[in-house]
């Protein structure tokens, strides 16, 4: 039997979880999503359509050289013959695996410093404190640069490690913050009375509670890393022959920018895509995660 509309109105709502409130407010912010969804296909593009082209990123086309985008050439040529597009291609997936991990890195450095200078206090705290704002104050891309000749030869993955250094600290001083206020809590001091050694309360009941600012500081670490990867390897101090990124790119196509535009102007479209994409992503995480907000009631 239907219920009356008076009885069905008094029905109590049912609230939102949390998980529901942040979903319901990232959807609701279209320049995050849509942030998400470029930073997702270009994922995508970049790993699983270069099987499925026709030249490789390192074949060249002899006789075919600084041609112009074309049926045979979707994105042209470079000055040696080899398919822009391949290249492109190739640079990207390279750039974001640069970016990602670099990003996880630092959060995972960020989380485990701060969450312990925070924990810690004391003499720990003071001492870990002083060793962040020492690496703060140092000039991080030109120690980089400085450094990077000892690497040559080397894998990438020594880049890699030389961003993500260079790149938790400030993450670290704000996670040593949340922790301080969080050791504070209830439910922190009741697993130390109850016994839970200090690394049982950090890795079960603290940094479960600033995952989500972790998480927002690592997709908006993802565009920063790539922009310092690309600066370095503009410059010759990054990623090396005969490997590419898009940094490599740039630096080869800009001294023809202007006679030959497709050289620049499809690595370069892919820098400025990725990286908007990835701080609108980070900025909708960011506000969907506000602490600020109470949850809701279901309409």
């Amino acid at each position: 039997m239907k219920k009356p509309p008076a009885q069905a109105a008094a029905q109590p709502q049912k609230p939102l979880t949390r998980a529901a409130l942040i979903r319901g407010r990232f959807l609701s912010n279209r320049l995050a999503v849509a942030g998400l969804g470029v930073l997702v296909l270009l994922y995508l593009a970049a790993f699983l359509i270069p099987p499925f082209l026709a030249w490789d990123y390192q074949v060249i086309d002899y006789g075919h050289a600084l041609e112009p985008p074309g049926a045979r050439h979707w994105f042209g040529t470079n000055s040696i013959g080899q398919d822009v597009l391949a290249q492109t291609l190739r640079g990207l997936q390279k750039s974001l695996t640069i970016g990602l991990l670099v990003a996880v890195i630092a959060a995972v450095i960020a989380a485990f410093v701060g969450s312990v200078a925070g924990y810690l206090g004391g003499w720990a705290e003071r001492a870990i404190s002083w060793g962040v704002d020492l690496l703060l104050v140092l000039p991080g891309f030109l120690i980089i640069a400085v450094a990077s000749p000892l690497f040559l030869g080397h894998s990438w993955l020594f880049l890699v490690l030389l961003l993500a250094m260079f790149s938790w600290m400030l993450s670290a001083r704000v996670v040593r913050a949340l922790t301080i206020s969080l050791k504070q809590r209830e439910f922190v001091i009741a697993a130390q009375y109850m016994g839970a050694s200090p690394a049982k309360v950090v890795f079960s009941h603290i940094l479960p509670n600033v995952a989500s600012f972790l998480i927002i500081d690592t997709t908006l670490t993802v565009g920063s890393a790539i922009m310092s990867e690309t600066g370095l390897s503009f410059f010759g101090f990054g990623v090396q022959p005969p490997d590419i990124s898009l940094g490599t790119l740039i630096a080869e196509g800009s001294f023809a920018a202007l006679p030959f535009p497709w050289l620049f102007a499809f690595a370069g479209g892919a820098l400025v895509l990725t990286v908007l994409a990835a701080n609108f992503a980070g900025d909708g995480l960011r506000d969907a995660f506000d602490p600020g907000a109470q949850a809701g009631t279901q309409q």
